[in-house]
């Protein structure tokens, strides 16, 4: 009995000690987890706030000039009125030392007028407005001025293929019939040239992505800028 007294004493001092160094462990574990979280928030605490952007409002004048890089095609035998055009900031805008529109900035507009080259009077012309302009992929609408183009005059070549027709008529009335016959000649052959003149359209307008081109603003234009 007293063998038996004796290991039921021992096995119980044996939980005993187990369960105390269990619960050391536990709560050392506890600790040593609360000291990390109280590290992770301290750091999270230190890390600098988000910077939140700030921004003015800046106004440019009216008739403020806007050099421009065309991006689209135009034609005065090829466009049509309604169609749309593309133009991107070739210099930035600047006002009291700021850039407030920086180079690249888009355009976007419309044909506004086009004609193509007549055979008998009236040069090629075509004509476009800008409506838009996105900065910082912020869009805004726009008042401008329209940019138009027309086609060279031809009336210097026109007189010289008259003058070349009057010519060889008179040349050859006069092979033919004397100087009568080369006065007759020459009204005969710069008729036949005011013929070819009428039959031969004069020269198109056309305009290419990267061609120069300006346009100007009618109404001030104001813009939210970053500081």
């Amino acid at each position: 009995m007293r063998k038996v007294l004796t290991w039921l004493t021992a096995v119980t001092f044996a939980a005993t000690l187990a369960a105390c160094s269990g619960a050391e462990k536990a709560s050392s574990t506890e600790e040593s987890a609360g000291a990390t979280g109280d590290t992770a928030k301290a750091a999270e605490s230190e890390k600098p706030a988000a910077r939140i952007p700030v921004y003015r409002e800046v106004t440019i004048p009216a008739g403020t000039t806007l050099r421009l890089d065309l991006a689209s095609s135009l034609g005065s035998d090829t466009s049509k009125v309604e169609d749309p055009v593309s133009a991107r900031v070739r210099e930035a805008v600047v006002v009291d030392g700021k850039t407030v529109v920086p180079t690249g900035a888009s355009l976007a507009g419309v044909v506004t007028d086009v004609a193509d080259s007549g055979r008998v009077k009236g040069r090629a012309r075509i004509a476009y407005r800008f409506n838009s302009l996105t900065v910082d992929d912020e869009k805004y609408d726009i008042a401008t001025s329209p940019t138009s183009h027309m086609a060279e005059a031809t009336k210097k070549q026109d007189a010289k293929k008259i003058g070349i027709g009057a010519g060889a008529g008179a040349v050859l009335g006069a092979v033919l019939g004397g100087g009568s016959g080369a006065a007759k000649g020459a009204v005969i052959g710069g008729g036949a040239g005011t013929g070819v003149v009428l039959a031969t359209k004069g020269k198109e307008v056309h305009l290419g992505p990267g061609a120069n081109v300006t346009t100007k603003l009618t109404a001030p234009l104001t813009l939210r800028v970053k500081l």
